[in-house]
């Protein structure tokens, strides 16, 4: 594993976002429960200033609401309006691939070749922590290899607002191992210059995802709330 695809030590806040997000999506911490810093400080044995960060990322993720001279507390979000947002994200990633597939660079294609490699090695160990972070940066190559600044960042953007759920769905059983061939098959079509077929690739993997995160939020005990 190379410097530039080595997963980087997640920061202490990093660190209590993904075990808060996954409390909340598990249903340890139900929809309307009142989120304390200072009780979430005391239960993952940290300050309360990477609780009151982690709290921050999740509510621009949707997962808790804060309110001016209210509690915080967990969100209510629907099954509809998360699937919304990975249709969204999916477009954005496909055009990321259809750019990337006619604008990478040589140092570009080593480098994605590398994260594929890596995120592999991660797929067949099982450790889904490790692979989501490989995972990231996957993505992330191929969003500069699209070389639009302005198409990498919304998508990042959005990406970040879905972090939570694209992680907890990655613990889908036979997620990883899927997510794993899907990955090589997006990268033979961005390295062979097939950008249609990039684009189709990355938006399946993409939709995806929201599908696995639907099977799951329809399992009980549900983290998120169901549309009529």
């Amino acid at each position: 594993m190379t410097e530039q695809t080595r997963p980087r030590r997640p920061t202490i806040a990093e660190s209590v976002q993904k075990r808060l997000a996954d409390d909340i999506l598990s249903g340890e911490l139900p929809p309307g429960s009142v989120v304390e810093e200072t009780h979430l400080a005391e239960r993952y044995g940290v300050s309360r200033t990477p609780v009151r960060e982690a709290v921050r990322r999740l509510a621009e993720s949707g997962l808790i609401e804060t309110r001016p001279r209210q509690r915080a507390v967990v969100a209510r979000p629907t099954m509809s309006s998360v699937l919304e947002m990975f249709e969204v994200m999916a477009e954005l990633e496909g055009l990321c691939a259809r750019l990337a597939a006619r604008r990478i660079t040589e140092r570009g294609r080593v480098a994605l070749q590398q994260a594929c490699a890596d995120a592999h090695a991660q797929a067949v160990k099982g450790d889904v922590n490790a692979y989501y972070e490989v995972n990231e940066r996957f993505h992330e190559l191929i969003y500069e290899a699209a070389h639009n600044r302005y198409l990498e960042q919304e998508t990042q953007r959005l990406r970040d607002r879905l972090r939570p759920y694209r992680l907890h769905q990655g613990r889908s059983p036979g997620r990883l191992g899927r997510s794993d061939d899907e990955h090589g098959e997006v990268m033979a079509a961005i390295l062979a210059g097939e950008a249609d077929r990039a684009a189709d690739l990355m938006r399946a993997h993409v939709v995806i995802q929201g599908d696995v995160l639907r099977d799951f939020i329809l399992r009980p005990p549900p983290g998120l709330a169901e549309t009529g």
